[in-house]
């Protein structure tokens, strides 16, 4: 099984999306899966159910970070490079879909009982959802995995 298809298989167990994604990828890392759930859980929903920036998003970042970050406050480099391909990463994900924020991608507000009952109703966690996964997956393959 690839890393992409792994990312949608933690998110069709019922994990977030950027659970999925931290998950998935932190582990190579060296983040241990427990802790990559934790750290993650209050980005589902875009945010804590806000429906900005979609978790798929805001786990590749954590990611690209994890993978580039910086830690010496002398290294530049690492800044740099993290910033390029978080740039880098958010102009492929809107390419693809034309936004990174939740409420646009879902069609509907997740800060709402309204929007919540929606998007049941119409399934889109279980439609869209996983698609963006997908997508956040392959784009961080292409960019950091290659």
């Amino acid at each position: 099984m690839s890393e992409v298809q792994r990312a949608v298989a933690v998110f069709n167990e019922g994990y977030s999306c950027s659970q999925a994604i931290l998950s998935t990828y932190g582990t190579q890392l060296g983040l241990e899966r427990e802790l990559a759930f934790k750290i993650a859980s209050a980005f589902g929903g875009g945010m804590g159910r806000m429906g900005k920036t979609c978790g798929a998003v805001t786990g590749a970042l954590m990611v690209i970070g994890l993978k580039h970050g910086l830690v010496e406050l002398e290294d530049k480099k690492a800044k740099e490079t993290t910033y390029a391909l978080v740039r880098e990463f958010m102009k492929k994900f809107i390419a693809r879909n034309g936004s990174v924020e939740c409420k646009v991608l879902l069609g509907c507000d997740l800060s709402t009982s309204e929007g919540i009952r929606y998007a049941k109703d119409k399934n889109l966690f279980s439609i869209i959802c996983p698609k963006l996964v997908q997508q956040a997956a392959e784009i961080l393959d292409d960019l950091i995995f290659k």
